[in-house]
């Protein structure tokens, strides 16, 4: 087989956009921090920042409202608020955020909300075997030695948390249907005219 060189700068040409998309880490600069998974960063030059919201890999911390929501939410804070993070992005999920590897002050922020037992670990699309599995390690470690959310004697997972959540107002509705023909979302309280 021979090559002719048209073929071969064609191929060079389509490869090149193709690696120019790989994801490369960013340098940015922590400005938020929503929950024990998700922070918001600020990325790019002065003049030309982009403001990024970033869900942490491979992890899956307790919701704000949940217990141990806002200890979580400390402890990433604690790590990585106001700080340069490097952010290596790998993939984007439902709802627009960018999810990444985290490093703020040269440590992997997901590890570390892991191994302090603020998080869980939530292996999307089996990214923590691919990496090995020591993240399950470190969980299974910080919940033997009760660290974080593991004092509990059993935490509610978030994802169970937020499916809980998003039941119940079905339920509640499903209630008012059949009480008050549903008119009211506040039940079976009547209100009466003032006289």
């Amino acid at each position: 087989m021979r090559f002719r060189p048209a073929f071969l700068l064609l191929s060079l040409g389509l490869s090149i956009p193709l690696l120019a998309h790989a994801a490369s880490p960013r340098t940015c600069l922590v400005v938020g921090v929503s929950d024990g998974d998700t922070l918001t960063a600020r990325c790019g030059r002065s003049g030309a920042y982009e403001q990024v919201k970033v869900r942490i890999a491979a992890i899956d911390a307790p919701e704000k409202a949940q217990p141990y929501g806002q200890r979580s939410r400390q402890a990433l804070s604690r790590l990585c608020y106001a700080e340069k993070a490097v952010i290596t992005e790998r993939d984007t999920d439902r709802y627009g955020r960018t999810v990444a590897d985290v490093r703020c002050n040269g440590e992997d922020a997901g590890r570390r909300m892991v191994a302090e037992g603020w998080a869980w670990v939530y292996d999307y699309h089996g990214i923590v075997k691919k990496r090995g599995g020591d993240l399950f390690r470190l969980e299974a470690t910080a919940r033997a030695q009760h660290l974080g959310l593991w004092a509990d004697t059993a935490p509610t997972p978030p994802w169970d948390w937020r499916r809980e959540r998003r039941e119940q107002p079905r339920s509640h509705n499903n209630n008012n249907n059949n009480n008050n023909g549903g008119s009211q979302p506040w039940g079976d309280v009547r209100f009466e005219p003032l006289s």
